[in-house]
């Protein structure tokens, strides 16, 4: 392997998660910040938990139904005289 051209390894590196919940892995920062781990997943923990920014869930559903409700407008050709 070519040297110095590798970043640093920290084999004990501390994982902060937005739950509380900290642990350590190997990593090339030696702190890291997350949002979700694997305590508070909705995948591992069997609950299901909707982490919605901004409300994009509802703008989608709004989206939705405002695309269901209106109707499809009719393209007309018009055909050009001689």
């Amino acid at each position: 392997m070519k040297q110095s051209i590798h970043p640093q390894y920290y084999p004990k590196a501390k994982v902060h998660c937005a739950c509380g919940n900290t642990f350590t892995v190997g990593s090339t920062r030696a702190e890291l910040k997350v949002e979700i781990c694997s305590k508070c997943h909705p995948f591992y923990t069997g609950r299901e938990q909707l982490i919605d920014t901004a409300g994009r869930v509802e703008r989608f559903k709004a989206r939705r139904e405002k695309a269901q409700t209106t109707p499809k407008r009719k393209v007309r050709v018009v055909k050009k005289k001689k």
